[in-house]
């Protein structure tokens, strides 16, 4: 061999030893032309050994690696695994730097009136809004016998009870792989996987990912919040509820989807002086903590999911916690209001729904539910009792609640999914609770284009007419994989039905 050729084989060593780690591998290299982002610096990179390096530019973050371009125009991409601790870092905070930036340029457009989210996006735990209300329209009013089209189903999720978010053809979930939970992106086209991420974890995950632009957001049963790039998974901050703030680990996990409010992360630690956190969602810096003193429960940090509430025109995140539902004033954290009557001594879950100044929440092991006006002056507010339901006539366990043109549907019993229809204003059941639907155990529910979708416990799925006026039961399918109890919630994003399975996930379409 030419010197020439022995130089040309070590480099070429180098970069493919970037890429996968200690073996020598001769295989041409396939380059692409891509171009550094304008203002990029060419600087020195290093293996994760320590042993082989190179000077390049970095182009962007792409499916969990690094696209850098060297001097000569030609790029490789190296798994962000495969970097030194020192370059992952560079990347996260050029990351962030090219975040801000883009955040900027949002801005700009958003004062020009223009906008590329979509209103079919499920970006988060029970819809846009948090309602469990879906936008998507034009879809089948009653469905085959043997359910709508499967578009695909994937495996690989690992174990979990999350449900999705999906945005801008992205799938985003989490799952117990191996010893621990990792964040996943997937492609909505197929379900393939675009890239994984760390989040910790020593069990079945519960809780969705949120989605907001640039960043992703995970909290796993053990109470590790991890706030990854959306476009590659690289981790951009980690915060650990029980280590930062002296949170104690729920019987059954933390197992909340954070709330993303304009700049802030607003998350559930439970801890004795951080009920409830406001964090500063790029850098993870915290803003403000909440104590909640008293109430009865079980404590900490409950198993529900916060919302925003403008109730008495006083800005402030309503979550029912394992002391109660609490309002906290989004401004600087303040506890405004306690109601402890819908707490039970063993799990407080259903996300609570928002309407105007009222807010209706219930939990199920014979507890019942409520509804409550807000009411206050200046900055300040309380809580006010409406009504209570008792548990024979409404408790909600885990399956959620949707409220649809002032009546609240859902499934009532604990362990049970009895479908029913609750008028708000009044407390009075308009239908239902008195007889089981097609599926058995408890059911989750979301509502799309005038039908309410129900997902039993036992893996049937049924369309019933959003309607106060009867219970009808439009259709009902068994989806191609079932396995334990069905409990993710179903989501529908763009037209199509979305059903988490424990490693498996399935794509039905619902457009006429």
């Amino acid at each position: 061999m030419t010197k020439m050729n022995r130089r040309v084989a070590i480099i070429a060593g180098m970069v493919v030893l970037l890429g996968v780690g200690l073996v020598l591998f001769t295989a041409p290299i396939s380059w692409r032309n891509v171009r550094a982002d304008d203002g990029a610096d060419f600087r020195g990179w290093t293996d994760s050994t320590g042993r082989f390096q190179i000077q390049a530019a970095l182009v962007n973050v792409k499916d969990g690696a690094a696209v850098l371009e060297r001097n000569s125009g030609e790029t490789v991409s190296v798994p962000l695994t495969r970097l030194s601790p020192e370059d992952q870092k560079f990347v996260r905070e050029e990351l962030a730097r090219r975040r801000a930036a883009r955040d900027a340029e949002s801005q700009v457009a958003l004062q020009d009136g223009s906008s590329s989210s979509s209103d079919t996006d499920w970006p988060q735990w029970r819809g846009p809004n948090r309602d469990g209300i879906a936008h998507s329209t034009g879809l089948l009013d009653a469905w085959p016998e043997q359910g709508p089209p499967l578009l695909w189903q994937t495996r690989g999720l690992g174990g979990g009870y999350s449900s999705v978010a999906v945005v801008d053809g992205k799938i985003y979930t989490q799952g117990k792989r191996g010893p621990g939970v990792e964040l996943l992106c997937l492609d909505a086209k197929d379900g393939r996987q675009l890239w994984s991420a760390r989040v910790g974890g020593s069990s079945d995950p519960t809780g969705t990912p949120t989605y907001d632009g640039d960043l992703v957001f995970a909290e796993d049963n053990d109470g590790n919040l991890l706030a990854a790039d959306a476009e590659s998974g690289a981790e951009a901050w980690r915060k650990s509820f029980q280590r930062d703030f002296g949170a104690k680990r729920p019987g059954w996990g933390f197992s909340e989807s954070p709330l993303v409010d304009g700049e802030r992360l607003i998350c559930t630690p439970g801890g004795p002086n951080a009920m409830l956190a406001a964090l500063n969602k790029q850098t993870g810096e915290v803003i403000w903590t909440c104590a909640v003193p008293g109430g009865r429960g079980h404590g900490g940090a409950g198993y529900s999911s916060p919302v925003v509430s403008q109730g008495a025109g006083v800005k402030q995140y309503v979550q029912l916690t394992g002391k109660g539902v609490i309002g906290v004033r989004a401004g600087d954290g303040k506890l405004l209001w306690a109601y402890d009557r819908v707490s039970n001594g063993t799990a407080n879950i259903p996300t609570p729904i928002i309407s105007g100044d009222f807010v209706f929440c219930s939990s199920g092991y014979n507890t019942g539910a409520a509804l409550l006006r807000i009411v206050g002056r200046g900055r300040e507010a309380t809580a006010q009792e409406v009504y209570f339901l008792e548990p024979q006539t409404f408790q909600n366990h885990h399956g959620g609640m949707v409220l649809v043109d002032g009546f609240v549907y859902a499934g009532h019993g604990h362990n049970n999914g009895f479908p029913i229809c609750v008028d708000v204003k009044s407390g009075n059941v308009a239908w239902g609770g008195d007889r089981r639907g097609p599926g058995s155990g408890s059911a989750a529910v979301t509502f799309a284009d005038g039908n309410l979708i129900y997902r039993y416990e036992n893996g049937v799925v049924a369309l019933v007419a959003a309607t106060p006026r009867e219970y009808r039961l439009k259709s009902q399918f068994r989806p191609v994989h079932q396995q334990g109890k069905s409990w993710a919630h179903p989501v529908v994003a763009d037209g199509k039905l979305y059903l988490r399975e424990q490693d498996v996930l399935m794509c039905y379409d619902l457009r006429r």
